[in-house]
């Protein structure tokens, strides 16, 4: 077996500062995401647990603890009291939410947004989970200072999706609702000063602010934009007939 990947590398030229991700169909027909970094390539599967391992017969390790919850529920009257994640659980769990990590940041790359959607959420999820189950608040926020990253990108696949059906307002609704969110963690964290410096913030205001000046205007906005200009030039008849379509607008709503 030759285990020289030099002809793929040279092939395949590394670019720094940005996320080189192709897609394509393994041998076994299973849908396989490479991703290109400086000193080689990353191979994942495209569904399912990226490294295509099934921990202790489950789909990831996330789906395993999950059962492990649910097993120990059963056996005390449907309570989840006194169930806690061990370290070691914890680690594992953050490593293998590192792989999901690794694949939305290349789904995104390759335009697939209802992957990312469904990576992202998938993470969130054990996020919460974790918090509820760990043994100790510090191993919770091994994986809970990830969040405002996961919800930005989350927040990134959504709205795109909902942009590309010309659906202005909703996009707009979903980019602040996520900076609301974002605000109510780091406020949850004591911390409300540091929303100011968040990136993921930042990031997404600029991005709504770029959305907002692109959006089209709704017939109500282009008719007061055009009575101001109306009243402006003082053409008052162009004005009268505008000021009668607003009414019709106003009473047809």
């Amino acid at each position: 077996m030759n285990f020289d990947i030099s002809h793929l590398l040279e092939s395949w030229e590394y670019q720094p500062g940005q996320v080189v991700v192709r897609k394509f169909v393994a041998k076994d027909g299973v849908e396989k995401i490479q991703l290109r970094v400086d000193l080689g390539i990353l191979q994942m599967n495209a569904h399912g647990r990226p490294d295509g391992k099934r921990p202790f017969g489950h789909p990831s390790l996330f789906d395993y603890q999950q059962a492990r919850l649910k097993q120990y529920q059963e056996k005390h009257d449907g309570s989840g009291e006194g169930f806690a994640l061990k370290p070691e659980d914890c680690a594992k769990l953050q490593l293998e939410a590192l792989q999901y990590h690794h694949r939305y940041i290349c789904l995104l790359q390759l335009e697939d947004y209802g992957g990312v959607v469904r990576d992202t959420e998938r993470n969130l999820r054990l996020f919460e989970f974790v918090c509820e189950h760990v043994e100790s608040e510090e191993l919770g926020w091994s994986l809970q200072q990830f969040r405002p990253q996961v919800l930005m990108l989350r927040a990134r696949a959504r709205a795109t999706q909902l942009l590309m059906s010309d659906n202005y307002p909703a996009a707009i609704k979903e980019i602040e609702g996520t900076v609301d969110d974002l605000r109510q963690f780091y406020t949850e964290l004591s911390r409300p000063e540091l929303v100011e410096q968040s990136a993921e913030v930042q990031s997404l205001e600029h991005w709504l602010e770029e959305i907002k000046n692109k959006r089209p205007l709704s017939k109500r906005e282009q008719l007061e934009i055009d009575l101001s200009e109306a009243v402006k030039r003082e053409d008052y008849e162009k004005a009268a007939q505008v000021r009668d379509a607003l009414r019709k607008l106003e009473s047809s709503s």
